[in-house]
Parts: structure tokens; sequence; C-alpha cells
């Protein structure tokens, strides 16, 4: 027969006290005695008494959770913020649900109601490729719920941000292919709204105009963001009657979409075709020839952001929105 929890009465029965002290002694209250909390805390132990979550966070309004929401966890990027968030989170005493949208704006706007209807302390949020409105978003500024956007983020809502500096990773891996002697150099773009895909772009026109080689708006090609966009795009460059000497991809999946395709065709890399992808996946170091790619500190993202979400619930109205950029770095291998 299942037993009924052990709730703060019965402590306060067995000790012959008020629950009134039971609860001041087991929050660390100054002023309950040393003895008594010591006590209350022993007899809460050996009764494995355990606070009625659900009740405090309908009393206080908030839980102790954080809501993460993320396009797809299968990713590595992802993956590795969220262990990040996780080690925040844990310190400060908090749990985290984690959901994913799919990369459907939909779906995250049923995760964002969802997480409120749950009532989590704070969110941490990156967008779907397909989110173009923040109508959901606008919901948690008139709940009065923080949340903080990480790596893809919506431009148009005033909120903490933490990215990484896709311009310049964009530019130095553009300019590595430059000074490679690569002249003519095609980009396959993530979709056209969303920020990491305008970043990159622009790093990629910036290295081109500092060394003085013609825009080619024929060697952009623009999809999403997974390993089929890339075999698409790819697919489009072979339409043209000069293929590019080599291509920058938005990001590593989009690489090896177009890296199966080049082989596919029976071009070699780099030789006739050279390749740098973005994020630097553990695949781009096991395939063959290897791929040149810009890694991102996922795990430091996950940390500043979860840190950046206590800041806020900790201060309040008096927490003034920030945005943190992080730097990358490009691991050059054998596809340049």
């Amino acid at each position: 027969m299942k037993k009924n929890p052990v709730t703060i009465k019965d402590i306060a029965k067995s000790l012959n006290i008020s629950p009134s002290t039971v609860s001041r002694a087991l929050r660390d209250h100054p002023d309950i005695s040393t003895q008594t909390k010591k006590r209350v805390n022993s007899l809460a132990e050996e009764m494995d008494y355990h606070p009625d979550s659900i009740a405090q966070s309908l009393k206080q309004r908030r839980t102790n959770l954080i809501g993460v929401i993320v396009p797809e966890i299968k990713h590595n990027f992802f993956s590795a913020a969220i262990s990040g968030i996780e080690e925040i989170a844990y310190k400060e005493g908090y749990a985290i649900i984690v959901s994913q949208s799919n990369e459907s704006y939909n779906r995250e706007c049923v995760n964002v109601r969802a997480l409120i209807s749950n009532r989590v302390a704070g969110l941490l949020i990156s967008i779907s490729q397909t989110t173009e409105q923040s109508d959901h978003f606008k919901l948690l500024e008139r709940q009065e719920i923080p949340f903080v956007f990480f790596d893809r983020v919506c431009e148009d809502i005033e909120a903490s941000k933490v990215v990484v500096d896709d311009f310049d990773g964009a530019f130095k891996a553009v300019e590595y292919l430059i000074n490679s002697g690569y002249k003519r150099i095609a980009h396959i773009a993530g979709p056209k709204h969303l920020s990491i895909s305008q970043c990159r772009l622009n790093g990629y026109l910036s290295a081109l105009k500092k060394h003085k080689i013609s825009y080619d708006e024929n060697l952009v090609v623009y999809g999403g963001l997974n390993e089929e966009d890339g075999v698409k795009g790819f697919h489009r460059l072979l339409q043209l009657d000069q293929l590019p000497d080599a291509l920058f991809a938005v990001n590593d999946p989009v690489a090896i979409g177009a890296f199966e395709k080049i082989k596919e065709h029976g071009f070699k890399i780099p030789e006739d075709i050279a390749l740098i992808g973005f994020s630097n996946n553990p695949i781009t170091r096991l395939i063959e020839p290897s791929l040149t790619t810009v890694s991102q500190p996922a795990y430091e993202v996950g940390k500043r952001a979860a840190e950046l979400l206590i800041e806020q619930i900790k201060s309040g109205e008096n927490f003034i929105p920030r945005k943190e950029v992080l730097k990358t770095e490009l691991i050059v291998r054998n596809s340049t």
C-alpha cells in the first residue's frame, strides 16, 4: 500500500512544535535556534521528507525549473550548450526541462506555452529556422517571465542574448580560402531572416571586399540548415557555366551535404573544390578528407546564457538586458 508523503505537520507533531517553526527551520530562518534547526533537519531526513514543489510553485507563482528550447537536440552544438546550461542551473539549485522545436515555428510556440503552464522560473531559447514572428516571446514579456536567447536569437525582442561572433568566424574562413589562392568562392547560406545566416553571409561578403574580389550573386545559394540543404545547394551550383573553386557553408550539416554531392559527381576535395563548414561537429574530423571548419564554444554559450538568466531572475525589475559575444576559432583540416 502506497504511503502518504511526509508533511511539515507530521514533523511538527513528532517534535511537539508548530508547523510554522518547522517551515522556518527548514528554510534556515535566522529567528530559529541552531539546536531546533538541527532537530528539524535530522528528523526530516529520517522521515524522508521532501518539499511539495507543486504547492510551493502555486504559492510563489514560479518553480525552480528552467525551460530550455532548442531546434534539435541531436546537433552537437545544442547538446553541448545544454550541458553548459545544466552545470550552472544545478549549482544554483535549478533543474532544467528541455524541449525541441524540430525547426518548427508552430512547435516552438506550443513549447513556450507549455513551459509557461509549468510555471518555469525562466526560459533559455534558441529559435527555429522557420521562426519569423515573435508574438510568443512577447507573451513571455507580458507574463513577466525572464528569458534569454542563445545562438539563434530574435533581434526585435529586447532580451539578453548570448551568441558567437558569426561575422568574424565567417570572415576568417573566407579570408583563409582567399589567402590559400582560391578566387571563385561560393557560399551556401542559411535562411535569409535568421541572424546567424545574415552574420555569416556578411562575413563572407566583407572578406571578398577586403581582398577586392568581385561579388557574384550566382555564387550565393540560400537554403536551410540541414544536410539536404547542402545537397540542394551544390546541385544549384552545378548548373553554373563555371564551377566555384571553393565553397563556404553556413554550418557543418550543410557542408556535409555538399561534401556528399561533390564526391558523388567525381570531384576531388580540395583539388577541384575546397570546402569549409561552421560549428566543428565531431563528424568533421572523421570524414575523408577531414573538414576545415569554424569552432564555436557551445558549452560556454550555454553556461553564459544560464548565468545571465539566473542573474535576471535574482535581479527582477532592476535587470538590464545585455548581449554577450563569444569568439570562434578556425580549425584548418584537409578539405582546404
